[in-house]
């Protein structure tokens, strides 16, 4: 039984994963409410909420079993928020050290990908996965549990990010692709267009997205209110229309025969609709999540005690 942990960014969290992919458990705590007075994460709270909830997930992750039961440790490394990462770090450490346990650090994006693994309807590779989250836009060929290549990426801001900024030039709550795709259902994606940069290859790019939208919400001036509605449906819809037609041209390009969705961006309702073919990661393993960390830490070497205690966490994976 693998416990593990995942502090990347506003969300602590435990799990215990078998070694046939099983859930047994996935405790996640949402720091969601505490950061929407700012509109988004602000680091230094997230980490210091990390350090009251870390322990108290993990008890409620382990539930009538005990540490004696657990045969593994795995947290995230990175790529995240370095503050918030090394509190899970450390907490996983320690638990590791104590029990003299093998210890697995599992890069984030990996984990998605993982997230696919899992029971009742693990996905096999090979196939092509397009990783869209808050931080990270990504298309990958996944041609084995633990390996996988970068075809494209986003050369400045990733689609959940985009999401989010609209959603505060539109004056929405936070998270904010949550916000934008439940108002888009009430408004009409005709009303207004917005282009999406084309750029070379199979790379992604939404600044320009954003900007176009932060013009016409300032042109709107008076009528924004009651246009909020039609703004919402037509920039979900340029966001969503660039990840699928980057992703159909990915899947042409390497010939694959399976597509999946993970990350954040997964829970969207318009991009499940566009590509109603795809596999999507569960709902419940598309925000952040330790389940996910437990089912790659199933395909990643283990670090044996007490060699991890020197390890670091890292902020971006470039």
């Amino acid at each position: 039984m693998i416990l593990a942990l995942e502090t990347s960014c506003d969300e602590t969290a435990a799990a215990l994963v078998t070694n046939a992919g099983e859930i047994l458990a996935n405790v996640v705590a949402s720091q969601a409410d505490l950061h929407a007075r700012y509109g988004g994460v602000v680091p230094e709270v997230a980490s210091r909420r990390h350090l009251e909830l870390v322990m108290p997930v993990v008890r409620e992750a382990l539930g009538e079993r005990t540490l004696d039961d657990v045969d593994r440790v795995a947290v995230t490394r990175g790529p995240g928020l370095i503050g918030a990462l090394l509190v899970g770090l450390q907490a996983a450490k320690v638990i590791a050290w104590a029990r003299r346990l093998p210890f697995v650090p599992v890069d984030h994006l990996h984990g998605h990908i993982a997230s696919l693994y899992l029971q009742p309807e693990p996905l096999e590779p090979p196939f092509l996965c397009l990783l869209a989250s808050g931080g990270h836009t990504l298309l990958l060929d996944v041609q084995e549990h633990a390996r996988y290549r970068v075809l494209g990426t986003t050369l400045d801001d990733a689609a959940g990010e985009a999401f989010d900024k609209g959603a505060r030039l539109l004056g929405l709550g936070y998270p904010g692709g949550a916000a934008i795709d439940r108002l888009a259902g009430e408004g009409d994606p005709d009303a207004f267009s917005f282009p999406v940069a084309r750029v070379p290859g199979l790379d992604f790019s939404f600044s320009g997205v954003k900007t176009a939208l932060l013009y016409v919400a300032r042109d709107l001036d008076g009528e924004l209110d009651r246009r909020r509605a039609d703004l919402a449906a037509g920039y979900q819809r340029a966001i969503v229309r660039a990840l699928v037609e980057r992703t159909t041209e990915a899947a042409e390009a390497i010939g694959a025969e399976k597509v999946a969705v993970v990350g954040g961006v997964a829970a969207n309702s318009a991009l499940r609709a566009a590509l109603a073919g795809a596999t999507f990661a569960p709902l419940a393993l598309c925000t952040d999540n330790a389940a996910m960390i437990g089912s790659a830490a199933r395909f990643a070497e283990a670090v044996p005690y007490p060699r991890y205690l020197g390890l670091d966490a890292y902020a971006s994976s470039g």
